[in-house]
């Protein structure tokens, strides 16, 4: 019995160094995208983000909230959106995905230019690791993801935004 456990608890540590070993390797390629960001480097902001899977992520994103706008509307709404989604992700896309963009939100969230970025240590600390490998950035420790980032051949990057998404225009949000 007592080796179960002391199995058990060596197997519980191994899988927290693992989450923790993520988050902190995955900080690094945060910290070089809020660089890019900042200093509005085109190529460092696009060597850390996974265009495609951002699209992706903003179509199913489009889809889910018009189907939740629509909930009183018939089927052939629904289609209508499911069909028109993709090329509004493509087109938001182009207009979302750049490093001035994802500077307004970065200055909603508090990282604004006369501060310094946070250094790898605190950035690991807001990871948050996810069950599928990916880690996510939260505002607040444990709170809701508001970034989502993929290792892609050994690099972490940008592959999902779960926050508002007016928080993308850089306005702050009305009280809720």
């Amino acid at each position: 019995m007592i080796r179960k456990i002391a199995t058990l608890a060596a197997l519980t540590l191994t899988l927290a160094a693992c989450a923790t070993a993520q988050r902190f390797d995955a900080a690094g390629d945060v910290h070089a995208l809020l660089v890019a960001i900042r200093d509005d480097d085109r190529e460092a902001f696009e060597a850390h983000v996974d265009r495609e899977a951002l699209k992706r992520s903003l179509e199913a994103r489009l889809v889910r909230e018009a189907q939740g706008e629509g909930e009183g509307a018939d089927d052939g709404w629904r289609a209508a959106v499911a069909l028109l989604a993709p090329s509004v992700a493509d087109l938001a896309g182009e207009a979302l995905i750049r490093p001035e963009v994802f500077r307004a939100a970065a200055r909603y969230y508090g990282y604004t230019p006369d501060q310094p970025l946070p250094n790898r240590l605190a950035i690991g600390g807001r990871l948050k690791p996810l069950s599928d490998g990916r880690v996510c950035a939260t505002k607040v420790k444990d709170g809701p993801c508001l970034l989502v980032f993929t290792n892609v051949d050994g690099v972490w990057k940008l592959s999902g935004f779960e926050g508002d998404m007016a928080d993308l225009r850089g306005k702050p949000r009305k009280s809720r």
